[in-house]
């Protein structure tokens, strides 16, 4: 019960953009269920809206770990890749 008023808790905070809230209300979900996939996807959108692509990747490696074919995982695993790639790049300075 806690866990699905903390996961509703979160989504709430995505709908109004408070990212960081979201991502805080996601990782309590975790410490209650380590196996459930869309807390994980959930977080990522959360980080990539906050540009913290690594984070991003990391949640989606987990669910692609749990189910190989997530679809949302490997969308928001390549936006986070993708971010990467953007982040070496400016900090390259090219």
């Amino acid at each position: 019960k806690k866990f699905k008023t903390l996961k509703a808790e979160g989504n709430d905070f995505v709908r109004m953009g408070k990212y960081e809230e979201a991502v805080n209300k996601y990782s309590e979900c975790m410490k209650l269920n380590t196996e459930e996939c869309t807390i994980y996807t959930n977080r990522a959108l959360c980080y990539l809206k906050l540009y913290k692509y690594e984070e991003a990747k990391q949640d989606c490696d987990h669910v692609l770990q749990l189910e190989d074919s997530n679809i949302k995982a490997f969308y928001r695993r390549a936006l986070a890749y993708k971010g990467l790639q953007v982040r070496t790049k400016t900090l390259a300075g090219i």
